[in-house]
């Protein structure tokens, strides 16, 4: 009976043995695994810090080149040629250059160029309608050159203006109007694609002349332009913007150019874009 006690009491001093291995074994193994992971960790810890110490490096940068560009551009304006503007044209200008791109701003070398700058930013904020990729204004001088995709005007092969283009023609019909002494040139472009065979239209003159015209009878009878402020004028295919052998480039020779011919006078009071301010469109009540 002794013997049989004796041997029941090493079992189970072998057995509470073996559990109490088993359970030190997971723990070390969960220990190993855990300091493992927060390696793992540390080490993306460290990468991320570098990747963020980078991107504020970058960012520290770039605001450095805004703040150099800035304070250039800030001479610019103080130019003696500034004294021949208005103190009004003056604070226009210097508000409305705030808002271009201090890289392009750094490209203007004389007070011509930021006068430049200047209107055309204020001429695209007032006239483009979330398009702006399609629409492209530029100034040399006094002249106003606007460009316009003809997605945004016609159907392919027709001269037929769009109603999705009436909330921009009437923004550039009000802009015309704000100033008597303007005058307005529609020039037509097309690609180098000949006319489909049959076709009413005869060839790219005919087309380009059409979609003019046809822009001039939108902002004399719907917008109420002075027809003796219109030019309507065709260029057919012959000034190219691009070359004619992709479909990308042809689209881009499909335009119709917008020149404004104002005075200097009234080209200065371009930079006003508190009086040209367009109002709300509904197109559905043209």
């Amino acid at each position: 009976m002794k013997k049989a006690l004796t041997v029941t009491v090493l079992a189970a001093t072998v057995l509470t043995s073996c559990v109490s291995k088993k359970k030190y074994v997971a723990l070390e193994e969960d220990y190993n695994n855990t300091r493992s992971n927060l390696q793992q960790t540390q080490v993306e810890k460290e990468r991320l810090e570098e990747k963020l110490n980078a991107i504020e490096a970058r960012v520290a940068d770039y605001n450095s080149k805004i703040n150099s560009l800035t304070e250039e551009n800030d001479q610019k304006l103080e130019m003696n040629e500034l004294t021949a503007m208005s103190t009004a044209n003056k604070r226009k200008m210097r508000e409305t250059l705030k808002n271009v791109d201090p890289e392009k701003l750094a490209g203007a070398e004389t007070l011509e160029d930021s006068i430049n700058l200047a209107v055309a930013h204020n001429l695209e904020s007032q006239i483009s309608s979330g398009s702006s990729e399609d629409i492209d204004i530029t100034v040399d001088k006094t002249v106003v050159m606007i460009n316009v995709s003809d997605k945004l005007l016609f159907r392919s092969g027709s001269h037929r203006v769009s109603r999705d283009a009436y909330p921009l023609l009437e923004k550039l019909a009000e802009v015309i109007k704000s100033e008597p002494a303007m005058e307005v040139m529609i020039e037509g472009h097309t690609d180098s694609q000949t006319m489909v065979e049959n076709s009413y239209i005869q060839d790219n003159w005919e087309l380009s002349v059409r979609r003019a015209t046809a822009i001039v009878r939108v902002l004399q009878d719907r917008f109420n332009v002075e027809p003796d402020k219109l030019i309507a004028a065709g260029r057919s295919s012959y000034k190219p913007v691009a070359g004619n052998e992709t479909k990308e480039d042809r689209a881009l020779n499909r335009r119709t150019r917008i020149v404004i011919l104002p005075n200097l006078d009234k080209f200065l009071a371009l930079l006003d874009s508190e009086q040209s301010a367009a109002q709300p469109i509904n197109a559905s009540n043209n």
